[in-house]
């Protein structure tokens, strides 16, 4: 009897793990808020977007099964830290402040950070002009860096944990100005064309904006990080990523690598 009882207890085990699904090779972590046309949920609940596209173009390169976690963006880096997710791909761009605590491919794009205000036809985003206006920008980005090193003196700064809540205060009135990635602002723009405008794109600064985004890797994974590299570099070359800023619209908007 206790023999029997022992391969049932067996049996059992041995179909639960057969049931049971199988565990992706790669967990890839992306932003919890939408943040289109890189990475937002489609009507059935399912990520889509420029970036999502290249996740998946990238993994069937290194024929590796990834699957996508979403992860609050201010604790995005943390959950790389504590093997929560393996890959960052949230529109991350590649600081040295970030290179102190992770490691980054080599970079997939590079856009412009562009101002977004009231629609009244001003167009000047000097920081002198700007002084006492109320400006929005997303927590820990390269957008809220960038306002800390020209705007803190003159303006009042205002963080938001995602982009829609900035937008949404613009659109309300609560801030003047908005800054963020242009192609991002875009999407906004398109529903609120009524209320706000594009001012400019502020002056590039390579100690705040980098050479662009890339995958967020723990230092460690240096294999890792050779393959996704590798990976970017060949569907550049084969006019992959042209085939998919092409699909999203960005074609001649979006700089891609070389």
């Amino acid at each position: 009897m206790s023999n029997f009882k022992t391969i049932l207890i067996l049996c059992a085990g041995i179909s639960g793990l057969l049931g049971a699904p199988a565990l992706a090779d790669i967990k890839i972590g992306v932003a919890a808020e939408p943040y289109p046309p890189f990475t937002s949920k489609d009507t059935t609940g399912q990520w889509v977007g420029w970036e999502i596209d290249l996740v998946k173009a990238v993994c069937a390169k290194i024929n590796e099964k990834c699957e996508i976690v979403e992860t609050a963006w201010d604790g995005i880096i943390p959950a790389l830290s504590a093997k929560k997710i393996d890959v960052i791909a949230a529109s991350m761009a590649i600081t040295p402040k970030r290179k102190e605590l992770i490691d980054f491919s080599t970079p997939y794009y590079q856009s412009a950070a562009v101002m977004i205000g009231a629609k009244n036809g001003d167009l000047d985003i000097s920081p002198a002009h700007l002084a006492g206006k109320i400006i929005g920008v997303q927590v820990s980005t390269i957008h809220s860096a960038y306002l800390d090193k020209y705007f803190a003196k003159t303006s009042t700064i205002k963080t938001y944990q995602t982009q829609d809540e900035a937008n949404q205060d613009l659109s309300a009135g609560r801030v003047d100005y908005v800054l963020a990635n242009g192609l991002a602002l875009d999407s906004f723009l398109s529903t609120a064309a009524e209320c706000c405008e594009p001012k400019a794109a502020v002056p590039y600064d390579a100690d705040v904006f980098g050479p662009g985004v890339g995958f967020g890797l723990r230092k460690e994974d240096m294999d890792m990080n050779s393959k996704l590299s590798a990976a970017i570099k060949a569907l550049a070359e084969a006019g992959e990523l042209e085939k998919i800023s092409a699909k999203f619209g960005l074609s001649g908007k979006i700089e891609l690598p070389k």
